[in-house]
């Protein structure tokens, strides 16, 4: 017969196995979200909103002051292993590629800096040469490689078909001013789905890069370039205007408009792209 006595050691031994799972489950989220606490105020001290909030602009000179805290941050993105990343939920992967991405952007134009002031800096192309652009230069120490910020973005992120996100493109930033704009916080596994979310009506709801006249849509170089990310079925697009017309609403389309893009009957015209730094002047 079973010992009725031990019912209740067994029931505190299960509740406190529960409870140690629990805490450490909590403990590795909090360590995966401290791990980009230094990011974040960095970003909350450097990055400025303009635009109405549709834009910002980065006192990279200011940073030049708090280089050793950026390099202390990337050198903590650097020591993750590749073993320890893999046993992620996407989501902090992918929190953590973008940015791994936006850091090593600041850090590639403030280690520019010199003793220049940030003005004699006009584009973030300016550091590529003829044979070679910036963004493919080998200068990130990232999982276990010597990396590229295209490595980054168009392999680890893009080309790794584990993330089919298109928002992604309205998260992560190349420095300019016809980039989305870089997010005065850190992206976190916890906050991520909302963090894209309000990237992409951000950018989309910007007039001065995307807006409708009359039966044409004018929208960012961005959906050009990378179009094909969104036809791959982020929830449920085929299509670029299929991903549009979720976001109708920051598009400011009328009813007509809706009808147009949705029938295919609607020009679409990209827009010329601003290098231009986005330096806080």
């Amino acid at each position: 017969m079973f010992n009725t006595t031990l019912k209740p050691l067994l029931l505190s031994a299960t509740l406190l196995a529960t409870a140690l799972i629990t805490s450490l489950s909590s403990q590795a989220q909090s360590t995966t979200n401290n791990l980009h606490d230094s990011w974040n105020a960095l970003l909350n001290k450097h990055v400025v909103a303009i635009n109405h909030n549709h834009s910002t602009e980065v006192d990279y000179a200011a940073i030049q002051g708090d280089h050793t805290q950026l390099k202390t941050y990337l050198d903590s993105l650097s020591a993750v292993t590749q073993n320890e990343f893999d046993a992620w939920e996407k989501p902090k992967q992918l929190a953590f590629l973008i940015n791994a991405y936006n850091a090593f952007t600041v850090e590639l134009i403030v280690s520019n800096l010199g003793s220049k002031e940030p003005q004699n800096l006009k584009s973030i192309k300016d550091l590529g040469s003829f044979f070679s652009s910036p963004w493919s230069k080998a200068f990130v120490p990232l999982l276990g490689k010597t990396r590229s910020l295209d490595d980054i973005e168009h392999g680890l992120i893009r080309g790794s078909g584990k993330y089919n996100d298109p928002r992604i493109h309205f998260a992560v930033n190349c420095a300019s001013i016809g980039c989305p704009a870089l997010r005065g916080e850190a992206f976190t596994a916890t906050e991520l789905e909302s963090q894209l979310q309000q990237q992409t009506v951000r950018f989309l709801s910007d007039t001065t890069r995307n807006f409708a006249q009359e039966n044409t849509l004018n929208i960012s170089s961005i959906f050009k370039w990378y179009g094909d990310d969104f036809e791959k079925g982020f929830r449920g697009a085929e299509t670029l205007q299929q991903f549009l017309l979720q976001y109708s609403d920051a598009l400011k389309l009328v009813p007509a408009q809706q009808k147009a893009l949705r029938n295919n009957d609607m020009k679409v015209k990209f827009l010329d792209y601003n290098w231009d730094l986005n330096a806080r002047q």
